[in-house]
């Protein structure tokens, strides 16, 4: 039986009972904050870490786009799954996972959440609800829709939401995912990050249609945009897409509009756009300093915010040092959680 979405953003603050003009509490905006901070703290410091070697490989960061990720994780229901591509440090923090096994696992270390073997694309928690980091551009579409089928057929009532980029929304199997969707009624929600440069490329050199939430018409599977840098929108948009698939509706898409600060990965260099066009983005949209300007309309003090700032601060040294100080797998490691054994 299918269950109704409630967000998780409304309602009054039981502390002081004031409320954005969204009707977002003083409450969960102090939480948003928190975990946004989270996110942001954590990259910057991944990227010091890769700087300096302790991070091999590839890492994307998600500077820039923490909005998504909160603002779809309060609106979650226990039991809802999220995969994703390769940008996923920010979803594995807004999922609840530790920060310290994030950590590590991207260093390689045997205290990481995937045993240091996933790094810092295929990490992955079936106790947080997060079905990965998936290093494939596009795979996570399909792999997400066969979350959704398995809810169905299990009548469980539960949602997959399957995030995808502006330059996997030019994959075929997205596509392919899209028309088996609709037919079966799966009920998935499709979250388009276009951060609007997919690996280099801006989206109006590589789409014929540059508004990606109107991808899924010859499907008939309804769409919107939604301003990913305000994570009220987020989590407004997020509730009704969920409450759509979750009642048996079918498939719906949220083209999330955002923008990463930084390059495609550590080993890109961005030189395909101008600093003045980062900084004016950075300047005049960006998510954090515009939860912050809706914590001081809630009357959130200075006070209270650095308290958070200290304790986000203390979460991601401790997960750097955890990291660093994590034995490496043993050799051994290498022939363990390759097959499932299956019982008779």
């Amino acid at each position: 039986m299918a269950r109704a979405t409630k967000a998780k953003t409304s309602g009054k603050g039981s502390d002081t009972g004031v409320t954005t003009s969204g009707g977002t509490s003083r409450e969960t905006l102090l939480k948003y904050y928190k975990d946004m901070l989270l996110i942001r703290r954590f990259e910057e410091r991944a990227g010091q870490l890769y700087g300096m070697g302790l991070i091999g490989g590839f890492c994307h960061l998600y500077i820039g786009q923490e909005a998504i990720a909160v603002g779809m994780e309060a609106i979650r229901v226990k039991g809802d799954q999220i995969i994703t591509g390769y940008r996923d440090h920010g979803h594995m923090l807004a999922a609840g996972m530790d920060a310290r096994e994030v950590m590590a696992e991207l260093t390689g270390r045997a205290g990481g959440s995937s045993k240091g073997k996933g790094g810092s694309m295929h990490m992955f928690s079936t106790e947080a609800g997060f079905y990965g980091g998936h290093g494939i551009v596009g795979a996570q579409v399909s792999l997400g829709t066969g979350l959704a089928l398995a809810n169905k057929y299990k009548a469980n009532g539960n949602v997959a939401f399957a995030y995808f980029g502006d330059g996997a929304a030019n994959q075929g199997q997205v596509y392919e995912s899209f028309n088996m969707a609709q037919l079966w009624d799966l009920p998935v929600v499709y979250m388009i990050e276009n951060n609007q440069y997919a690996m280099g490329t801006s989206i109006e050199r590589s789409a014929s249609e540059t508004h990606l939430h109107k991808r899924g018409i010859s499907f008939r599977i309804p769409g919107e945009e939604v301003d990913g840098m305000d994570v009220e929108a987020v989590a407004e948009a997020g509730a009704r897409a969920a409450e759509h698939a979750r009642s048996g509706k079918g498939p719906y898409i949220l083209e999330m509009k955002t923008y990463r600060y930084r390059g495609h990965s550590m080993s890109d260099p961005a030189k395909y756009r101008t600093k003045e066009e980062v900084d004016e983005v950075k300047k005049t949209r960006d998510p954090i300093d515009h939860l912050r300007e809706k914590l001081d309309a809630a009357r959130v003090t200075e006070d209270e915010l650095k308290i958070i700032d200290a304790e986000v601060k203390r979460i991601v040294a401790e997960a750097a040092e955890f990291a660093r100080t994590s034995p490496e797998p043993d050799p051994s490691e290498l022939y363990t959680d390759v097959y499932l054994e299956a019982a008779e």
